[in-house]
């Protein structure tokens, strides 16, 4: 199976920087947001390549993890050659030894997006379905022992969904599992999956949202970036924003200039005790790239007023 270098598919170097690769990322997910391509197969699936490569490279220890092992993940004490742990290897390997395993296989690199399952295969970029008895070298089965453990992984969700909600399908052991991610839901909240790990232990997940390209949520705000027109900047006048709901107005004031920051009240994010906070609309004023000769004579006209005065 080819796998795509996480640095390549940002488009950055093995020695960029925390501050570079997070540039990039947001470059990339803006350009290539389904919201902007709807029905685009192809950039649905480079937004999920970019999320996948952003959720590893915007981590250290799994940054680290990747550039010495690539793709195949963090390889623990005791997991041999041959591709599985033998019979004897979990004597002197403890349950955070186990546990971080699997957080390196269904969590720590790759990861799912948009619209694929989550683990039993997001560790594995392609989808691919892996069998918790292999891993295991038998244990629970060829050996005759029950052995019960808490499975933690990470599950990946876009800014809108964990903002409104949603409803996620994951693949553990060839078993099919369905979750809600509720409304509000942070980066790294944990939801739990009881009995269905491995023996009847628990699936622990931990929630990633992607950045979004689009907007910065700091604590219950949002904050997002809107086009005016210089003329409706000098006059004032509604323009359309684009938040989290939908689309919404805005009322600019007459002399707004760029930079300025205006507030629409009750348009962030969902609060724990109710309400939402606020969004942040950063004004980025805009002049035609061509004009009218109508246009050309009317500029030329305010020109001149400015210069008398």
């Amino acid at each position: 199976m080819a796998y795509k270098d996480y640095y390549d598919v940002l488009g950055v170097s093995r020695s960029s920087s925390d501050a570079d690769i997070k540039t990039a990322y947001r470059k990339l997910a803006k350009q290539f947001h389904p919201d902007k391509n709807a029905g685009d197969a192809v950039s649905g699936e480079k937004f999920k390549e970019i999320g996948e490569a952003y959720a590893v490279l915007s981590d250290p220890e799994k940054r680290k993890v990747y550039d010495q092992f690539g793709h195949t993940g963090q390889v623990p004490p005791g997991y041999g050659s041959g591709g599985g742990f033998q019979g004897g290897d979990f004597a002197g390997f403890d349950a955070s030894q186990f546990s971080d395993f699997f957080q390196g296989l269904f969590g720590g690199v790759g990861g799912r997006r948009p619209g694929a399952g989550g683990m039993g295969g997001a560790g594995f970029p392609g989808g691919t379905q892996v069998n918790l008895e292999d891993l295991l070298g038998g244990v629970g089965g060829t050996q005759g022992r029950r052995f019960v453990q808490n499975v933690e992984g990470e599950l990946q969700v876009t800014l809108a969904e964990a903002f409104s909600g949603s409803d996620e399908v994951i693949n553990v052991d060839g078993k099919r599992l369905s979750l809600r991610v509720p409304p509000g839901t942070r980066d790294g909240a944990r939801l739990r999956l009881a009995g269905q790990g491995p023996g009847g232990g628990d699936i622990l997940l931990t929630i990633r949202v992607l950045e979004d390209g689009r907007f910065d949520l700091d604590g219950d705000d949002l904050t997002t970036s809107a086009e005016v027109p210089a003329p409706v900047a000098a006059l004032g006048g509604d323009i359309t924003v684009q938040t989290l709901n939908g689309k919404g107005k805005l009322s600019v004031p007459p002399g707004s200039s760029g930079g300025q920051r205006m507030r629409l009240r009750g348009q962030g994010w969902p609060k724990k005790d109710g309400g939402r906070g606020d969004l942040y609309v950063r004004l980025n004023i805009t002049l035609p790239k061509t004009l009218t000769d109508e246009e050309k004579e009317l500029y030329r006209k305010l020109r001149d007023l400015r210069k008398e005065g």
